[in-house]
């Protein structure tokens, strides 16, 4: 079941200094009930401006979105009973009232009784660690708090879509992983549809099950993270030699391989595409009377992947 749907959205700002600026042209993706869907973009891409378009924030020029089936910009007010979102980190909530002040302002906004609340909010305060802070204001507390009041204050409703802009910056490490577990559990368990806004490619990796790329306003990539994974996968191996490289063989080798970086002095990462390349890797550092003392495979890098496909988009 599809619960969100964005077909061919376009977005035009017309000024007098630039005249029409195409922040958004022709963005199409959707996203299914149980599945977390990553978008991903550098800054000045599209990516807030589709993600604004999506919560009711920017009407889009051209286009259609619909939100559980409902037509998001004919039915406004009912599509955004479907949705929920946290954007821009934690300044969702508000900062004099406390944990359990935020939530119960949150759920009335809602509609949703004190009866039908407090049963909820006591679940997510326990939910999220929240219970000794659960009578301080938000200002004061720290960063992380800050970060999963705001998404519990988005849980709460009991939406089936999710919007989420860096839900977890600010987070230590282990608070982070906390709150990936539990958005994988919206998503299987609860069958929540989640749009996830990140710069954190290991967040991306461990929660989504897809990603979408935007770059000059347009979705130059979507696809599951295993497929791009395999399809941008070049062999790159971990090369440990006896001594160091001299420049001109390091030139050579430049020339022939895609990739080659040094990590020390005496290693250096070449990225093999054809089945023959190692052999010829071999044969250069023979030539220039180096020894190879080990080789190792590095793994495919999901940030590599999206700076590669934005590049390769740029230049054409």
């Amino acid at each position: 079941m599809t619960l969100l749907d964005v077909a061919d959205v376009s977005k035009v700002y017309r000024s007098r200094s630039r005249g029409e600026v195409r922040a958004v042209d022709g963005v199409t993706f959707h996203v299914d009930a149980g599945e977390v869907v990553g978008i991903l973009g550098a800054n000045g891409a599209g990516k807030t401006t589709t993600i604004k378009s999506v919560c009711g924030l920017v009407r889009p020029t051209t286009g259609a979105i619909a939100i559980d089936g409902i037509d998001a910009l004919a039915r406004r007010r009912q599509a955004a009973t479907k949705v929920t979102a946290v954007l821009e980190g934690n300044r969702t909530v508000y900062w004099r009232l406390g944990v359990r002040e935020n939530l119960e302002f949150f759920a009335a906004l809602r509609g949703i009784s004190a009866r039908d609340a407090r049963p909820r909010i006591d679940d997510l305060v326990t939910r999220f660690s929240l219970d000794a802070k659960k009578e301080t204001p938000a200002m004061q507390l720290s960063r992380g708090m800050q970060q999963k009041l705001a998404l519990a204050c988005a849980v709460l409703p009991g939406t089936p879509l999710l919007l989420l802009d860096e839900p977890t910056l600010g987070l230590d490490v282990e608070t982070s992983h906390e709150l990936r577990g539990y958005l994988r559990r919206l998503a299987v368990e609860d069958g929540r549809g989640i749009l996830l806004s990140s710069h954190d490619m290991q967040v991306v990796r461990d929660v989504c099950d897809r990603v979408v790329i935007i770059n000059g306003g347009r979705v130059v990539a979507d696809d599951t993270i295993d497929n791009l994974l395999r399809l941008f996968k070049a062999r790159v191996l971990r090369v440990e030699l006896d001594a160091p490289l001299d420049e001109l063989t390091a030139d050579a080798l430049r020339a022939r391989f895609e990739v080659v970086r040094p990590v020390d002095a005496m290693t250096i990462e070449v990225a093999l595409r054809e089945s023959g390349d190692l052999y010829v890797l071999i044969d250069v550092l023979r030539a220039a009377g180096r020894t190879v003392e080990a080789i190792s495979t590095i793994e495919p890098d999901l940030e590599e992947i999206f700076l590669k496909i934005v590049a390769t988009e740029t230049r054409a």
